[in-house]
């Protein structure tokens, strides 16, 4: 029997990472270049001009210009060094240091358009000393370059007065998708995703030119030419993903990539799934663009009451609810009794994450286990209900709210995750909902979305819809504001591979530039294209209470099932997009040899085009063989003593 489950906003909120023993700090290596003026050469050597150019004759003075016909006797030198320094500089050559005679014979030379004389510069590579973290915190980026402006202000172009102009075409609007396609692979605007891990938005930079990666967990071990993650990872004790983002942006290896990568005029953007107000902070401080709603309203939206709330004020429907405040049992008894809800209860309070925040209460002794935490507070009230979870992802753009596909959302299971109701994955099949279903959860969607613009909301989200298996009726589950764990599957669809990624829309909101859609028509296409397609991913953590070293894990890649039913490596990839069967995986690496694992710590994510979940409820056999072969890949040491244990920090956003 289905049960009302709760789809985390994040991984464990008690989460901290484990840094790798590392050896020693690796040096940050300052790239500067000092420029010498070149010698004087010979008139031969130095004019070298370009087609159409006046040609030097070797020896003359008067390198066949027409400086000499302008009558410039003083170009006439008699000694041989005097002529080739008058026709250097009759060539063009800005470096000559010339007579007040000859300088105004080089007008002359200038227009016949004589190449210029080279200047010869020589690389010189510093080794600086890692900075303090409190100085990495206060101070500018000492390795960015260019002219800084302030404090780490980035010295940019002068501001346009007119429209904004795509390239070299002179547009100022994207008429069409196939013009939205072109301006995003051909744009140089440098976007950073920040995060423990580069999963959420992995395979983006397919289409988008200027998307990269900066992450904590170093999945690939440098092999990914897209992802960067620091050398240096002093132990720090994460207490949330918003920790481990900070910590990046204010690393000074991560400044000097931002910087390499950004051309000059450009400012850097960047996108994360945690983000706070000391993240914003930051951002201002070194001239990011978070290109994100504002933390304060997205603190606000993510509160399930203020959720229900808002979808309330538009007809879009909850399960049978009450929001309440209560001091004991009696109380909640006597709420719910009027309210008509029964006694068979889901209670949730206004925040919380993997499901630990959900509680199925149906007596007195269950209640008085959470009092705690349920009193005293404002809270929500279910009924429960029979339901199929399931996960849609959209972006509200100027134009409307553009849905994605609808996903069931794999929760709770044993194998995968010791926490009740916790999130643990999403699936994509063509009969995830049947068509009424699907057109009434997209509608209830759009509907949000459209009212969420009101609330000065725009891009990215997540809504949990919940169907009633009993009765058929389609109700909301909660909100995330946010890039969720379901993108990893909504931007590899068969609609992103129509048209452009979900996510794309949202980089579009954010870019500046004008862009006109039909929103009617691209959610009619995807909604047609999705009951078409097949993905799956699943996230498996560490599930027993040891704590433990690793000494070997499994490589980031592609695994196939070979001929003997055998999971095994084939070979390392970037992404998952190339998948073509259910025999064929990828799974990403998050902890690697050295790293330790405890219990609700994530070993990895594996993504399949493969079906997960079975009808009845649970776990199919080939998932419950894979999640078995991929743990048989790690080897590891059991720590004994009573030492404290790592705690998890975020490895990916739900």
């Amino acid at each position: 029997m289905a049960r009302q489950t709760e789809t985390p906003t994040s991984d464990t909120a008690t989460e901290r990472a484990e840094a790798r023993d590392e050896s020693g700090p690796a040096p940050v290596r300052a790239e500067a270049a000092k420029t010498e003026a070149a010698r004087p050469r010979t008139a031969r050597a130095a004019a070298k001009p370009k087609p159409g150019a006046a040609k030097a004759k070797p020896g003359s003075a008067k390198a066949g210009s027409r400086t000499a016909k302008a009558g410039s006797r003083s170009a006439k030198a008699e000694s041989g060094s005097a002529k080739a320094e008058s026709g250097a500089a009759k060539a063009g050559s800005r470096t000559a240091k010339a007579g007040s005679r000859t300088a105004k014979a080089g007008s002359g030379a200038s227009r016949a358009q004589a190449a210029p004389t080279e200047a010869t510069a020589t690389p010189v590579t510093a080794t600086a000393k890692a900075p303090s973290a409190a100085a990495i915190a206060k101070a500018p980026s000492a390795t960015s370059p260019g002219k800084r402006l302030g404090r780490g202000k980035r010295e940019r172009k002068a501001p346009s007065t007119g429209p904004v102009t795509i390239g070299r075409s002179g547009f100022t609007k994207l008429k069409n998708v196939s013009e939205i396609r072109h301006y995003l692979r051909t744009s140089d605007t440098p976007v950073f995703f920040v995060g423990a891990t580069a999963f959420n938005l992995l395979g983006l930079d397919r289409w988008v030119r200027g998307f990269s990666y900066i992450s904590y967990y170093d999945s690939w071990d440098g092999a990914h030419p897209r992802v960067f993650s620091p050398q240096e990872k002093p132990y720090v004790e994460f207490e949330s993903g918003e920790e481990i983002n900070n910590w990046l942006l204010r690393n000074h290896e991560v400044r000097a990539h931002i910087a390499r990568r950004t051309p000059p005029g450009k400012r850097p953007q960047i996108v994360t799934v945690f983000f706070d107000e000391e993240t914003e902070r930051i951002c201002e401080e070194l001239d990011y663009e978070l290109i994100l709603p504002k933390h304060a309203l997205r603190e606000r939206l993510d509160s399930k009451i203020v959720t229900t709330q808002i979808a309330d004020s538009v007809g879009v429907p909850s399960v049978p609810n009450v929001l309440t405040t209560v001091g004991d049992w009696d109380e909640l008894v006597r709420v719910t009794e009027r309210a008509g809800l029964g006694q068979d209860l889901v209670i949730q309070t206004a925040y919380g994450d993997s499901g630990k925040t959900t509680y199925f209460v149906t007596s007195e002794a269950e209640f008085a286990a959470i009092a705690d935490e349920v009193t005293g507070v404002e809270i929500k009230v279910m009924k429960r209900i029979n339901n199929h979870p399931i996960a849609i992802e959209a972006v509200l753009t100027r134009h409307g709210t553009i849905v994605g596909p609808c996903m069931t959302e794999i929760t709770g299971h044993a194998d995968l995750t010791p926490y009740r109701g916790g999130w643990a994955g999403n699936e994509m099949f063509p009969n995830v909902l049947d068509e009424e279903s699907r057109h009434e959860a997209i509608a209830l969607v759009r509907k949000l979305g459209d009212r969420l613009g009101k609330e000065g909301y725009r891009g990215f989200f997540e809504v949990d819809v919940l169907l009633d298996t009993d009765t058929g009726e389609v109700y909301l589950g909660e909100l995330n504001p946010r890039v969720s764990g379901a993108s990893a599957i909504t931007n590899v669809t068969a609609g992103a591979y129509a048209d452009v990624p979900l996510f794309a829309f949202h980089l579009l909101e954010y870019s500046g530039i004008d862009f006109e859609i039909d929103v009617d028509e691209i959610n009619r296409r995807w909604e047609e294209l999705a009951s078409e397609d097949e993905w799956s991913h699943m996230v498996i953590k560490h599930t027993s209470s040891t704590v433990e070293r690793i000494d070997a894990a499994p490589l980031t890649g592609r695994y196939v099932i070979d001929h003997y039913g055998n999971l095994v490596y084939t070979r390392g990839d970037l992404d998952w997009h190339l998948l073509t069967n259910e025999s064929e995986a990828f799974f990403l690496r998050i902890y690697r040899e050295g790293d330790y694992r405890w219990k609700g710590a994530d070993l990895g994510i594996l993504v399949t085009k493969a079906h997960l979940e079975a009808d009845h409820g649970g776990l199919t056999l080939h998932a419950k063989y894979l999640i078995d072969a991929i743990r048989g890949m790690y080897r590891t040491t059991v720590l004994e003593g009573d030492g404290p244990a790592p705690r998890p920090a975020p490895a990916k956003g739900k």
